[in-house]
């Protein structure tokens, strides 16, 4: 069986290959009843396709999503929706000489150890290519967070590029809308800038650290053991093509602190608990606490590189191997939108199972 959908309720199928005629998702378990065009999704695919500025591959996609079922005079019929992103500007000859070798840090080995078969034309199914399936999914689940749970927003931020962090004094969401970076910090864009553009000519990559925060989650989502809501966003994140690291709240940090360090006092409020910090990141015990959530993801150098690397090929020779092509030199830009939309998919099915399970207005109530 080869695993290809996520998602308990809210259950997504992506499909499709970085060079074949098209790409795209079925998601299915949306309510019925809700508004849904094309132009609902437009927006978040437009913040994840290629080409729009010098520091991400230059391979040029309109990303256009059709709607192909599900929706009937504008609003979902609860039936599954698909949607499809036609490819338009591939370039199957770059990847000839590679055919019958295997790039250093991609996934062509394991594939080929796993099938004995791989599409070799970018990677095909490993291409990060297959992030804009989900983008489109997460404008499907944005559009139910937005009828049954509006007052959710989720926003994504690079926070690091390489070892170069964001001041976090000088956060402001707004500026990830004024930099090709999705920084949250002016300066440490411009310095990103430089350092990105001398790895760009050098034929190098660079990898980054995203982060992704929902407000305005309801205390109460989620589930205990397995069905964590943590749990779930974790496996969501590391899904994501080159994330080879996902941390919630403090994370990783929290380990360096002791128990008074860590747990998150709380004080009574005139609209119920107050919480004086958040290294729990919003979750405690798998279940939403009301507070933000907050997540990280770490996404690794781009593998393919202008840098010769040493390689075997398919019949055992030692070879070296330049990938050409165009490639992303920090892929971790074009992953903040990706991580927005793993972060609405998770947080949608788990609106779902809560209202499936305790009804809209369940829970215990304080005060």
């Amino acid at each position: 069986m080869s695993v290809n959908s996520f998602g308990r309720f809210l259950r997504v199928t992506t499909w499709g290959e970085s060079h074949g005629p098209a790409l795209g998702a079925v998601v299915d378990g949306c309510p019925p009843g809700l508004p849904l065009s094309e132009a609902d999704l437009q927006p978040w695919l437009d913040k994840r396709k290629p080409g729009t500025s010098k520091y991400v591959t230059q391979r040029r996609e309109e990303d256009q999503v059709d709607i192909l079922s599900g929706v009937f005079e504008g609003r979902t019929t609860g039936t599954p929706i698909s949607l499809m992103i036609r490819n338009g500007d591939q370039r199957s000859k770059d990847y000839g000489e590679i055919a019958a070798s295997f790039r250093p840090g991609h996934a062509d080995y394991a594939y080929f150890a796993k099938y004995g078969i791989r599409d070799y034309r970018g990677g095909g199914r490993s291409s990060a290519r297959e992030t804009a399936a989900r983008v489109a999914a997460g404008g499907v689940a944005r559009v139910i967070l937005a009828a049954l749970a509006p007052q959710v927003r989720i926003r994504g931020a690079m926070v690091a590029m390489g070892a170069d962090e964001v001041d976090r004094a000088a956060w402001d969401w707004a500026e990830t809308e004024r930099n090709p970076f999705w920084s949250p910090d002016a300066a440490a864009a411009a310095r990103w800038a430089t350092k990105l553009e001398a790895l760009r000519k050098s034929g190098d990559s660079i990898g980054a650290v995203l982060e992704v925060v929902a407000e305005g989650v309801p205390a109460g989502w989620g589930a205990p053991i397995y069905g964590k809501l943590d749990q779930d966003l974790a496996s969501a994140l590391m899904s994501i093509n080159a994330v080879k690291g996902v941390e919630i709240g403090a994370g990783f940090a929290a380990a360096a602190l002791t128990g008074s360090e860590n747990a998150d006092e709380m004080r009574m409020g005139n609209e119920g608990p107050v919480f004086l910090s958040n290294k729990a990141g919003g979750i405690l015990g798998g279940i939403s606490t009301g507070q933000e959530v907050v997540a990280r993801f770490a996404v690794k150098p781009t593998s393919s590189i202008l840098t010769p690397r040493r390689t075997i090929d398919k019949a055992g020779n030692e070879v070296e191997l330049i990938t050409k092509g165009r490639h992303d030199p920090c892929v971790g830009i074009r992953a903040v939108p990706v991580g927005e939309a793993m972060m609405a998919l998770t947080l949608a099915d788990h609106l779902l199972l809560h209202r499936g399970q305790v009804g809209e207005n369940g829970g215990g109530r304080i005060g």
